[in-house]
């Protein structure tokens, strides 16, 4: 096959696109130049496709032997990704940039190009499985993907390949030592790859400006402070409040409810945050097909974490998902992916967008 490689110039990429040359394929290696300021440098392991990622991932195509492109895509991720991310912030959601990037621009626009110059597939580094067009979590439990490629389409995964699902990372980094690439110890990138500060609150203060707002007790309604806008703020948060007292029980308050519209922020108790139902738009199927009537899963809303049994039927374009058993800080704009219940619960069923959540009342 002819397999385009995208090579982010970290160490599992690298190593994916070495696997599908051993693999006998046709490989060609493309790093997606996704910054509108090339020129900047990672921090350590904060921020990625900067221009030492891009000249890493050449490196490796050369040790490889395979040709190498950059294809500039900065203006479709700016529009895709980040102004999607600071704009549903701004809508009092907490979105995962990660996911949006592989749905929009990996596996969409990068796929999309990928077939129309002949390609069979594109190969990432991506800690996920592939059994016949099945998408199933990886070997490294620790290092799972599936959550953030749960976007992906019946379509998309058949034109995919992620040849590090079924190794642990430990065992990439030996791999990419013994082949000689410069990338084997290489810091992993860490939080947001175009905040490179780490300070999300400063960024969107930035590009969203000051809309004051109150926090509010969520039962009382008395005002405990004012903040400069709900951007700064999820669902679950329990520090940078600017709530100077405990709840009248003398525990910690957390962000139970945010209002775009009236920029108030609720706030109360831990037990306050227990959802045991959860809504969900913009369904995507795996296999290409919604399940019919109300099925046993497992779901998770968090990239790492949030993992309960579950009952799921799809509703019109979307999900409506009845936890066994509860879960706290779950925020709309995160994902809510369906997993079987049975082998491990590693095997993908769908996922949506979460759009709304209730308490046991």
């Amino acid at each position: 096959m002819r397999v385009l490689a995208a090579m982010s110039g970290g160490v599992d990429s690298a190593v994916a696109a070495a696997r599908a040359v051993d693999a006998g394929h046709d490989v060609v290696g493309v790093h997606l130049a996704l910054s509108t300021a090339p020129g900047t440098l990672r921090t350590g392991s904060r921020g990625c496709c900067s221009r030492e990622d891009a000249d890493d991932a050449r490196r490796a195509a050369d040790v490889l032997g395979i040709p190498f492109y950059v294809w500039d895509f900065a203006d479709r991720f700016k529009e895709e990704v980040i102004d999607d991310f600071v704009a549903a912030y701004a809508a009092g959601e907490t979105p995962n940039p990660c996911l949006r990037c592989n749905e929009k621009i990996k596996f969409s626009a990068l796929a999309e190009r990928a077939i129309a110059l002949g390609f069979d597939a594109v190969a990432t580094g991506h800690y996920a499985r592939l059994d016949e067009g099945v998408l199933r979590r990886a070997v490294d439990d620790d290092k799972d993907q599936s959550y953030v490629l749960a976007v992906l389409t019946k379509l998309q995964l058949q034109h995919s390949m992620f040849p590090c699902g079924d190794t642990p990372k430990e065992q990439i980094r030996e791999e990419a030592a013994e082949r000689g690439l410069s990338v084997a110890n290489k810091p992993d990138s860490h939080d947001i790859c175009f905040i490179p500060s780490g300070d999300t609150r400063a960024f969107l203060g930035a590009k969203i400006g000051v809309r004051p707002g109150a926090v509010v007790d969520a039962k009382s309604g008395e005002v405990l402070a004012e903040h400069e806008g709900v951007h700064g703020f999820t669902v679950g948060q329990r520090k940078g409040l600017g709530v100077q007292a405990p709840g009248p029980d003398g525990k910690p308050r957390y962000v139970t409810e945010i209002e775009p519209e009236t920029g108030t922020v609720k706030v109360g108790s831990a037990e306050d945050l227990n959802v045991w139902s959860i809504e969900a738009r913009d369904a995507i199927w795996t296999s290409g097909q919604a399940p019919i009537g109300p099925i046993e899963c497992i779901v998770q809303v968090r990239a790492h974490g949030g993992i309960v049994p579950a009952v799921a039927e799809a509703v019109g374009t979307g999900i409506s998902i009845a936890l066994r058993e509860p879960l706290t800080g779950v925020a709309k704009g995160q994902a809510a992916v369906i997993y079987t219940p049975d082998a491990g619960g590693d095997i993908v069923i769908g996922s949506g967008t979460i759009s709304g959540t209730a308490s046991a009342s």
